[in-house]
């Protein structure tokens, strides 16, 4: 016979990862979360890109010869400012 103290003492142990294993369930995240995060770190990256593109697009028509220096330039700084934006939000976010 095991004394009742010891009783006591293990059913509070499984009491309490029983507990535990429930709150980790429920603050699991889900399919729809990852997807909502993957998809805003896409926003944040491609949406300065494509707007220098065209920015630097419109700044190229402008000139009097065929030159693609603006866009090229605004690309690049695009993709700078998108990266930075990512590791950002993921500094933020994690």
């Amino acid at each position: 016979m095991t004394p009742q103290p010891q009783n006591d003492k293990l059913k509070r142990e499984v009491e309490r990862q029983a507990q535990r294993r429930r709150r980790a369930h429920s603050e699991r995240d889900s399919l729809i979360a990852h997807t909502v995060f993957l998809g805003t770190l896409g926003v944040l990256f491609i949406v300065p890109v494509v707007l220098l593109a065209y920015l630097g697009s419109w700044l190229d028509g402008l000139a009097e010869a065929y030159s693609s220096r603006w866009t090229v330039s605004l690309i690049l700084l695009g993709l700078l400012i998108g990266a930075i934006n990512v590791w950002l939000y993921v500094r933020e976010h994690t």
